[in-house]
Parts: C-alpha cells; sequence; structure tokens
C-alpha cells in the first residue's frame, strides 16, 4: 500500500472492519454462554432480589437455599450459586429481602 493519504485512509477503514468483525464474533460467542446472577453496581443482586421480594417471610437460611438455591451470583471469589455463600451461615431466620440482601452482600464482600 502506498504511503498516501489515500493509502493511510485504505488501512484506517481496514483496521475498522477487523475491528467490527471481532466484537460481532465477540457478542455471537458470549450470547452462547449462560450468564450469571450478577450484582449490580448499586448493590442489587439482579433476579434474585424480586424472588426475595415476592418469598414469605420469616424465613430460615435452609427454606432460602431450597427455594434459591441455584441462583448464581458473582462473588468476589468468582462465581457462586446462592446455596454456597450461605453454606457458613447457620441456620438463620430472615424478616424480610431486605435482611437476607444484606446478609448475602455481607457474604460475598460487598
Amino acid at each position: 500500500m502506498a504511503d498516501d493519504k489515500q493509502g493511510r485512509d485504505e488501512q484506517a477503514d481496514d483496521e475498522q472492519r477487523r475491528q467490527r468483525e471481532r466484537m460481532q464474533e465477540e457478542a455471537r460467542t458470549r450470547a452462547d454462554e449462560e450468564e450469571p446472577m450478577r450484582v449490580d453496581a448499586g448493590g442489587g443482586l439482579g433476579d434474585l432480589d424480586e424472588a426475595l421480594k415476592s418469598h414469605d417471610y420469616p424465613a430460615t437460611t435452609d427454606e432460602l437455599v431450597e427455594a434459591y438455591g441455584d441462583y448464581e451470583l458473582e462473588t468476589q471469589g468468582g462465581k457462586k450459586s446462592l446455596e454456597d455463600v450461605l453454606a457458613p451461615t447457620d441456620d438463620e431466620i430472615y424478616d424480610s429481602a431486605e435482611d437476607v440482601h444484606r446478609r448475602i452482600l455481607g457474604l460475598i464482600g460487598r
């Protein structure tokens, strides 16, 4: 390619096209992955928050694990199920979704 304006423009266009192709390929790859439930920047637990709000309280740790133990959360140590996150706790009694929410955030290090 010539080292002139046209050659530089063509080189820049080629790089932009390759970048778009890489981004599209990455998006296709990610679309096939199972998305874990993530703790959002605002301290929320995503879909788990909604599920916990609809639960009847008081509730024990064991009841919550039975109902929602398969939910995956992003923790500082990587992905963990709610069951794994609550495993170190005794069978506590929670009076509200907010109590559970605070306990989970405390256990995952937020």
